[in-house]
């Protein structure tokens, strides 16, 4: 198996495809790591939200043998937890010396690494866990979904109220039609808890001892170190992070998404404080429009609310009862009544909250999981793609539908999106945003 040295790396890319095809054989056979035995598992990102994950996937024993990361001091801790694992700042060297060691890896860097780091990984034959979104950019979307199906890896993105019964108690409230025909959908969130709006700052303090700075930007454009970006602010950064809609609309939009079959939207439209080319705004209201879907199943309008816009209580909700949870929640409003479940999908109600009692729920059968991530590492072990409830099939519409959002929210105005044919028909120049360029030496980007 060829090298993902940085060398190797570039020169794949810059072939016809992004994209080399590992053959099936690479995932099973001679060497490969039977399900009766531990999978290896490597982590692209070692701190934050990447020590959590990498704790969930191993929490039966399964042993993480090397961790990558730019930073010392953000993966401090990891280092300490796993003292065992090789240790590298640059993914692309640990591929390269420990791929026959490794056969899985947790992507959990900023969102502008998300791609390039899961595609060397499935390169490599390697399943791969990436954090939501699963990439920052559509044509990325589209290149991981086609190249999960090429090599045939296990594929699981992070959103984990995928894997919670409570989606599926909501799909079937939504296809039994308990609230009716729900035309309406609100979600909203508490976020952004980090500074956006704001434009880029003009000092360039020294780069700390710890960090790699150069690995840190990865394929994003070259510009000079400012702890504005990282280690936790980059989310509000465009070259970075995806914004409030990206940390939470995969979360937030799994319930509608699934509940209701939703689909790829035809018009986005935006409603936000100003917006400049660094940060996303410090408020933004989005209007999602999604056609009819057969019987049943009307055209829906998915509304969004992030910063200083909130959602309005419905009438039937109680006074000091939740809209959701702290972090946010979703509305569902159909013709026969509401329905509402917080972040992850999870308290489903009806509304109001008699209705519960009289609708006979507790005969819905829902999806059971181990988790989202022990669910993850039992389907890498069988070398079953299909198993993970948020492989690339089911994550990969559903980032696009988050991705889209922020596209409005740059052009500040609405779009009208042709998912087959993968254009924004109103507005020419909104679809260099569906794809970006990398930075010399990661590869050519998908386009």
């Amino acid at each position: 198996m060829a090298k993902t040295t940085r060398r190797t790396f570039l020169k794949t890319a810059a072939a016809a495809s992004l994209f080399t095809i590992v053959p099936r054989r690479v995932l099973g056979g001679p060497g490969h790591t039977p399900p009766s035995e531990q999978l290896r598992i490597a982590g692209i990102g070692a701190g934050g939200q990447a020590m959590h994950d990498l704790g969930q996937v191993s929490m039966k024993g399964d042993p993480i043998v090397a961790l990558a990361d730019v930073d010392d001091a953000r993966a401090g801790k990891a280092w300490e937890r796993w003292p065992d694992a090789k240790r590298y700042r640059d993914f692309r060297e640990m591929l390269d010396k420990e791929g026959d060691n490794i056969d899985a890896v947790v992507v959990a860097c900023p969102d502008h690494v998300h791609a390039v780091a899961a595609t060397a990984c499935m390169q490599a034959g390697k399943h791969v866990y990436v954090e939501k979104p699963m990439a920052h950019e559509i044509a990325e979307v589209r290149a991981l979904m086609k190249l999960a199906k090429e090599t045939g890896v296990v594929t699981q993105m992070g959103n984990q109220g995928h894997s919670f019964p409570s989606v599926y108690r909501l799909k079937y409230w939504m296809d039994d039609g308990v609230i009716g025909e729900v035309t309406d959908v609100h979600c909203h969130t508490n976020r952004p808890s980090w500074p956006q709006g704001i434009d880029r700052p003009a000092d360039s303090p020294p780069v700390p001892d710890t960090l790699d700075w150069d690995l840190w930007l990865g394929p994003a454009a070259a510009r000079p170190y400012n702890p504005a970006y990282c280690p936790r602010n980059w989310r509000g950064w465009q070259d970075f992070g995806t914004g409030a809609l990206g940390d939470m609309g995969c979360h937030i939009f799994d319930a509608p998404f699934y509940a209701l079959d939703l689909g790829a939207p035809t018009r986005i439209t935006p409603d936000t404080t100003p917006v400049n080319g660094e940060t996303y705004p410090s408020s933004s209201k989005l209007t999602y429009e999604f056609p009819a879907r057969g019987e049943g199943f009307p055209a829906v309008k998915l509304h969004w609310y992030d910063g200083e816009n909130k959602l309005e209580r419905p009438e039937e909700l109680p006074d000091g009862k939740p809209l959701g949870d702290n972090d946010g929640g979703t509305l569902f409003v159909g013709t026969k009544g509401k329905a509402l479940c917080g972040t992850y999908s999870n308290g489903p109600k009806l509304l109001p909250f008699e209705r519960m009692d009289d609708y006979e729920h507790a005969k819905v059968k829902v999806r059971r999981s181990s988790g989202h991530h022990r669910e993850w590492v039992e389907a890498c072990k069988a070398n079953d793609p299909e198993a993970c409830a948020s492989n690339f099939d089911y994550a990969g519409p559903l980032t696009e539908v988050v991705l889209l959002g922020n596209i409005a929210i740059r052009t500040g105005e609405a779009i009208e999106w042709d998912a087959k044919a993968r254009k924004i028909t109103n507005n020419e120049a909104a679809n260099a945003l569906l794809a970006r360029e990398y930075r010399e030496g990661w590869g050519n980007a998908p386009a």
